[in-house]
């Protein structure tokens, strides 16, 4: 069974600790046997103090690193490890991590990691909040402010929050596929994939209830995939003008309508690669990009992989051991 070791540090944010228990618990192989195990430490195993106005009791030390397939870093609001400052005995215990051990970092966690130099020159991302700091601190990692999660192979980073679910679900879909990532998905009641940057949740303000909405429109969209959708069509099912149709429904998805279609089709293309045998060019045409080169250029402009690509990541045994990053090398070879 993989084990995942979550370290809870000074200033631990509930919320973000208890995310890799939560989501890795809930993966279950056919049989339904859990696929993870997850235990928790801190530094020395007393109780680690939280941003809230309680304590976090745990019943590991720093020794359970060294057990670990996979260490979680969750957040901190602790100010001397948002500066840049690691504190005593932490980095003793960041060396006890066995090589090869895939390390990982839900929102600010990642100013551990890159404190301890373990990002530098690789790709990360953190808090949108806290993204200013992050790169005048780590001038030497590759941030990317844009999006959810960054994963390069055996280390990856996640931005803020419940982004650390789209991390841990990530993280399941890379070892077992999609199936059971959906399964722990649906269980969690979150999105099984979360399209998008986190740019489009910053400071977004939520429409005020007018009586009207695009919502069903959206989830008679969602059914016609399969063919062209006209902006002008969809206005007219919704009751509105254009203009009127694209206002409301920027305001409501955060999207333009054209970007909202090219996401949720690029989700059934997925799941088409991932759960069945199409051949790519039906995978375009029911999915609605009309062609297998149509779904050739979304998807690389999405997740810079090709359909084939992608496919062979995410199904089963023939998938690689790291993830997106070996899918970016194995499609620029093709």
């Amino acid at each position: 069974m993989h084990q995942v070791v979550v370290l809870a540090l000074p200033g631990v944010i509930p919320f973000e600790l208890g995310i890799p228990a939560k989501v890795f618990g809930l993966a279950y192989d056919a049989d339904g046997r859990p696929l993870y195990r997850v235990i928790t430490c801190g530094l020395d195993g007393r109780p680690v103090p939280s941003s809230a106005d309680f304590a976090i009791a745990v019943e590991h030390d720093a020794s359970a690193l060294e057990t670990a397939d996979t260490v979680v870093i969750a957040p901190s609001h602790d100010p001397g490890l948002l500066n840049g400052e690691l504190p005593p005995g932490l980095a003793e215990a960041l060396a006890r991590i066995r090589a090869g051990t895939r390390l990982v970092s839900i929102c600010t966690g990642s100013f551990v990691l890159a404190a301890a130099g373990l990002l530098d020159g690789r790709p990360s991302t953190t808090h949108w909040h806290h993204t200013a700091r992050y790169r005048r601190l780590f001038p030497d990692t590759l941030l990317d402010p844009d999006v959810l999660f960054t994963d390069d192979g055996d280390v990856l980073t996640s931005a803020g929050a419940a982004a650390g679910l789209d991390l841990c679900l990530h993280l399941i879909r890379r070892d077992h596929g999609s199936e059971i990532a959906n399964g722990a998905a649906r269980r969690c009641v979150v999105p099984a994939w979360r399209e998008g940057g986190q740019a489009q949740f910053v400071e977004r303000p939520v429409p005020l209830p007018t009586g009207s909405d695009t919502a069903a429109v959206r989830d008679w969209a969602l059914r016609e995939l399969h063919r062209p959708l006209q902006l002008a069509e969809l206005a007219t099912r919704a009751g509105m003008s254009v203009r009127t149709f694209s206002r409301r429904f920027l305001a409501e998805t955060g999207q333009t309508p054209g970007q909202w279609l090219t996401a949720q089709r690029l989700g059934l293309a997925r799941g088409l690669l991932e759960g069945s045998d199409l051949p790519v060019d039906q995978v375009a045409e029911r999915s609605g990009f009309g062609s297998a080169a149509s779904l050739r250029q979304h998807l690389a402009a999405s997740l810079g992989v090709s359909p084939a690509a992608y496919r062979r990541t995410f199904r089963g045994s023939t998938r690689p051991r790291h993830g997106s990053a070996a899918v970016r090398r194995e499609n620029a070879a093709a």
